[in-house]
């Protein structure tokens, strides 16, 4: 799971943004299933700034999201993020000289049922 955030940070702002993403990124290494993360400013325009978290699945990730210093430290800076979507599956990493192949953990009715419309907690096969 490859969660990246982009924020557009005023010149006057970035002296206060990065601790502040810092502790973000602080808070989410402490939960469990965490697996790496980044912070990251365009080298072409300062103004536009990233936080990357890498998790060993969508579950570790809404997970932190629950916990204390996330609320605290994270979801004021996630508030910040562009409106746009953040969280990714990873289909293809290559981390070393060969590419690790991931088959889609996506549910089969993903693209039909929204979040709430589920009524059942099995779905019969399309």
């Amino acid at each position: 799971m490859l969660v990246v955030t982009r924020f557009d940070v005023p010149p006057a702002d970035a002296g206060s943004f990065l601790p502040r993403a810092q502790a973000a990124l602080d808070a989410f290494a402490a939960r469990p299933g965490y697996l790496r993360g980044r912070i990251g400013r365009a080298a072409d325009d300062p103004t536009q700034w990233v936080l990357t978290t890498e998790w060993e699945g969508v579950g570790a990730y809404r997970r932190s999201l629950g916990a204390y210093d996330v609320k605290v430290h994270g979801a004021p800076l996630l508030a910040l993020g562009r409106d746009e979507p953040s969280a990714f599956e990873v289909l293809v990493a290559v981390d070393g000289s060969d590419p690790v192949v991931s088959v889609s953990r996506r549910a089969r009715d993903a693209g039909t049922v929204g979040l709430g419309e589920a009524s059942a907690p099995v779905v019969p096969p399309a």
